[in-house]
């Protein structure tokens, strides 16, 4: 793979605390990118906003709102990362799908693409920038966009299951899983507007544990013991 999107969830990034940042996990994520950049891989990085707030915490605020208050949650997450990775010797930038004053660049492909060429991390912050979409959609939207070769999901789980291992021990991991079974079986890899999007679009993803050692590495490596969705 030459170019791969990875997707960190919030929470992961807030370790046992679970609000906020820890830094010793984030650092840990840096150093493995760093592995992948080192070799040549370009890699944009997409963060949910779980660790700060989720779109429906809270049922007295309108949903548009509620959103909004996420888009910039996953903005504060990749300023911080972004931090993390600069530290330990990579070039990042972050772009947003609406402007923030000096803090982030505005999207565009063509500017993507340019970052990609200077061998910087791209973090693509702020969702699609509308309300009703999650950063699963986001993170979809833009591997499409810049047409990468895969999505890297970092979860909490190590990969697909039939049912929620959390509240069912005797729950199957799949190795490889379609697309479309995925689909139909409503398994929530991603929600299911990204879903639909990445099977319409061909856009394959691999599920692994962000806990495991060296996992994001080992992806790359072919080392994997998640779960592969193809298309």
């Amino acid at each position: 793979m030459k170019r791969v999107l990875l997707k960190l969830s919030g929470e992961a990034l807030a370790g046992e605390k679970k609000t906020g940042f820890d830094e010793p996990t984030v650092r840990a994520v840096a150093m493995q990118v760093k592995q992948l950049v080192d070799d040549g891989i370009q890699v944009g990085i997409v963060i949910g906003g779980g660790n700060f707030w989720r779109g429906r915490t809270s049922e007295n605020i309108d949903r548009t709102k509620a959103d909004q208050i996420g888009m910039l949650a996953t903005i504060m997450n990749c300023i911080y990362v972004s931090e993390i990775f600069r530290s330990v010797g990579m070039m990042t930038n972050i772009l947003t799908p609406f402007e923030c004053g000096s803090f982030t660049k505005l999207f565009s492909k063509d500017r993507a693409n340019k970052y990609f060429a200077k061998n910087m991390v791209v973090f693509f912050a702020g969702g699609t920038g509308h309300p009703y979409f999650s950063t699963d959609t986001g993170v979809v939207l833009r591997a499409i966009e810049v047409e990468a070769d895969a999505i890297l999901l970092a979860k909490a789980v190590d990969g697909v299951y039939d049912s929620d291992p959390k509240t069912n021990p005797a729950a199957v991991k799949y190795d490889e899983i379609s697309i479309d079974e995925v689909i139909a079986k409503n398994l929530q890899v991603v929600d299911m507007t990204a879903s639909i999007l990445a099977r319409d679009n061909k856009m394959p993803m691999l599920v692994f544990g962000l806990n495991e050692e060296n996992s994001i590495v080992n992806v790359i490596k072919g080392e994997f013991h998640g779960t592969r969705v193809i298309v």
